[in-house]
């Protein structure tokens, strides 16, 4: 039997909603299988918990779950409570950093079903590679003086071991899918930071013959994505680039309730952690209709990184199954409860 243990968080708002939907789909999962069990370990931190406590999470909190097989968490964030900046840097970005998951996944699809916003989307299906752990967002940097005088510094932090990694992850991806890897950069604009990437990124492919590659600036590469996002395969980008570019393809799906992300690990030491890419929506806490399927993609990249890839396939085309018969919460045009759309899932994955 194999036992996959999990630091199950489901965090704020409608992650306490969505993430036991997508654990019964996990279950269902290991019962179709036969020789696989998960075993979920439930923690409680959130924007209530910080409340109570005076942090997201206990000071031995990573402790806790240093030793799981993966982390499996919903949402993180209620401004009503307490300030982003605290609640995202007090957990999600604590275990992002501490746990050392630098590389960010993100898919996006057209899913059978969902209309798309765009009038054609020509059937796209992507994937951005993020690098996780530095660019832009490096916390380096500072303010000074006041008023007038007033300056801000924030200096991005470019490696080539972080750069290269990323970059190696997205060939090797795109080896097991279409063969093809496109770099976002700006090198006409930024001076050193991104001409450095780009030639990072010449070398690795160098490594790489059979992937044909392409470079975009990112002020294009945003366009492309609306305009004809059915030409890409595999997207690497910096961490700054990548968020900017997954929100696009979480909008052009059709919501951003549907769209999941890995924070991985690749160096084996912590588990790696699966979110969906919403947020806690707090406007619908409590109504029943959090679309479910966000967690449950999410659920289908933890079963890919675990080695269960034919029952992860088999899970999105299941999802895939159920929103073409139309049934769907409301954000993505339909009528149906969470619950009605996991258990729709359940019965198809199952049948």
């Amino acid at each position: 039997m194999k036992i996959v243990n999990i630091a199950s968080i489901p965090g704020d708002g409608v992650g306490r909603e969505v993430v036991p939907e997508a654990e019964r789909v996990l279950k269902a999962i290991a019962e179709l299988h036969g020789g696989l069990t998960f075993e979920f370990t439930s923690f409680p931190w959130s924007c209530e918990y910080y409340l109570e406590n005076g942090s997201m999470m206990p000071e031995d909190g990573l402790e806790q779950i240093k030793d799981f097989d993966s982390i499996f968490l919903g949402a993180v964030g209620n401004q009503r409570l307490v300030p982003d900046h605290i609640s995202l840097w007090g957990l999600l970005i604590k275990i992002r950093r501490e746990f050392e998951q630098v590389i960010n996944v993100r898919p996006a699809k057209l899913i059978k079903g969902i209309n798309s916003p765009l009038s054609n989307p020509k059937d796209f299906d992507l994937l951005v590679v993020r690098e996780n752990s530095e660019g832009e967002y490096s916390s380096i940097g500072g303010r000074i003086y006041k008023e007038d005088e007033e300056l801000a510094i924030q200096n991005a932090v470019f490696s080539r071991r972080g750069t290269e990694r990323a970059m190696r992850y997205a060939f090797e991806l795109a080896k097991t899918r279409r063969g093809h890897v496109t770099s976002a950069t700006k090198s006409n604009g930024i001076v050193y930071s991104m001409p450095f990437w780009d030639d990072v990124f010449k070398e690795i492919s160098k490594d790489y013959p059979s992937v044909e590659v392409d470079s975009q600036h990112i002020d294009a590469l945003a366009a492309f994505f609306v305009t004809q996002p059915e030409r890409f395969d595999v997207i690497v980008a910096s961490n700054l680039f990548g968020d900017i570019l997954t929100d696009i393809g979480a909008a052009i799906m059709g919501s951003i309730g549907i769209a999941p992300a890995a924070n991985i690990n690749i160096n084996g030491k912590y588990p790696s952690m699966f979110e969906p890419v919403h947020g806690s929506a707090p406007d619908i806490i409590g109504k029943g209709i959090a679309n479910p399927i966000g967690q449950i993609w999410t659920a289908k990249m933890m079963l890919d990184h675990h080695g269960e890839t034919e029952l992860g396939d088999h899970l999105l085309d299941s999802i895939e199954e159920v929103t073409s018969r139309g049934i769907r919460t409301p954000d993505i045009g339909g009528t149906s409860s969470t619950t009605e759309v996991t258990s729709e899932i359940i019965k198809t994955l199952l049948r």
